[in-house]
């Protein structure tokens, strides 16, 4: 099967005297089917879970997202690269790290940045943080293969001299696990404790501190890292919180030592499940405390799973900037952005969590609040990096159940 990108017009002859790009990556799915394209970035071999992004913009921030780690990112949005990278929007915490996607599957060449920030073009900056790219795909018919069958696993591959041992690269699609009963949190948790305090991006002044307000922070957030996103930590400092970030396995007990005024369960990649197993423990126990909290992502999942919900694994999950969420406690609708590729089955919740939030694309669960406890929890992201900022509401939200418990 060929899903390669034409070089010159469709339906139109090619041009006197052109000849068809070497082949120098591959896509191998699990299925044996074989995608061919130019390669770009780093050189060697990944597995992992292929699905579709349909973001315009932020390519540097799903890349760098840690919810990522484990898979392979097409993006719909052609023109991937044409701003440039740079150090300001990564989201991971680690700046030199890569815990974020294995790889980046792109329609169209990477070319010269043209963007006043841009620090280092898309193909080096890959080359750093050793992901593999992949350009010259017809994304959007690897788009419609995916809707059909769901999110394949595969192994992307990109070598300078185009020489592949393409069968044993299906063997190892095929061997390849998959994210269901995957714990991926090990490897995008940070080490130790640590304070955080940086706030927003503001244009013109970059990002703040909050060393430079003049009020000290009114609360004290303890964030669990499960692969938090720098966006939703600046965030929460933004809001008058100051902010401890804990690694993922810290225990209730030494949570609740630091006497937070709220805590927040983040994002993170991996099943929610297979995570749990260590984490929902810890959370039943920050929510039978009373004590404020609020959860994104992989924390809204093992939230549900905490009060007594499951989750599933869904068909072609839901990743892109471009989502829309209604807000049931409100009826607003909001534009949201997504990266998950599972779900909190409503069918199974009790009946002290309240479905707050619903997907308006495919009708899934978005959102729940307890009514007995302050704690909540979306599916979506927030922070907005990238993508729309209409569900900001959200940490203001969490500053009124804290404010609201401490009375």
């Amino acid at each position: 099967m060929s899903l390669k990108e034409p070089d010159h017009p469709p339906h139109a002859p090619a041009a006197a005297g052109w000849t068809e790009p070497k082949t120098t990556a591959v896509l191998v799915l699990a299925d044996g089917t074989v995608l061919e394209g130019q390669g770009f970035g780093a050189t060697g071999s990944a597995p992992g879970e292929v699905c579709f992004n349909t973001a315009m913009t932020g390519y540097e921030e799903i890349l760098t997202d840690p919810s990522y780690a484990g898979q392979i990112v097409t993006f719909t949005f052609p023109h991937i690269g044409n701003v440039g990278t740079n150090d300001e929007d990564i989201e991971a915490l680690n700046l030199a790290a890569t815990p974020g996607a294995r790889g980046a599957v792109v329609q169209a060449s990477v070319t010269e940045p043209s963007n006043y920030r841009s620090a280092l073009n898309l193909d080096a900056w890959l080359k750093r943080r050793n992901i593999i790219g992949l350009s010259g795909i017809d994304t959007r018919a690897l788009t419609a293969l995916i809707r059909g069958k769901g999110m394949p696993n595969a192994v992307i591959a990109h070598d300078s001299n185009g020489k592949f041992d393409l069968a044993a690269l299906k063997k190892e699609a095929g061997a390849w696990p998959g994210l269901v009963g995957m714990d991926l949190v090990p490897m995008v948790t940070s080490a130790q404790r640590f304070t955080w305090d940086e706030t927003p991006w503001d244009w013109g002044k970059g990002y703040g501190r909050q060393s430079t307000q003049p009020d000290k922070p009114e609360f004290h957030v303890v964030a669990i890292d499960y692969g938090v996103k720098r966006n939703i930590l600046r965030l929460l400092a933004g809001v008058g919180c100051k902010v401890t970030v804990v690694p993922a396995r810290t225990d209730a007990a030494e949570i609740l030592a630091m006497k937070p005024d709220g805590v927040f369960l983040s994002n993170g990649p991996g099943d929610p499940a297979a995570t749990g197993e260590y984490a929902v423990p810890t959370i039943r126990a920050l929510i039978a405390s009373g004590t404020p909290t609020f959860g994104i992502c992989l924390g809204h999942q093992m939230l549900g799973i905490a009060v007594g919900g499951k989750t599933m694994k869904m068909h072609q999950g839901h990743h892109g900037a471009n989502h829309p969420v209604k807000d049931l406690t409100t009826g607003k609708v909001e534009i949201t952005s997504m990266n998950h590729g599972f779900a909190v089955n409503r069918d199974t919740l009790p009946t002290d969590a309240e479905e707050t939030h619903v997907s308006l694309f495919d009708g899934s669960n978005a959102g729940i609040a307890l009514k007995s406890k302050p704690a909540f929890s979306v599916q979506y992201h927030p922070e907005a990096s990238p993508g729309p900022r209409d569900s900001r509401y959200l940490f203001e939200r969490f500053v009124g159940l804290m404010k609201k418990h401490k009375k």
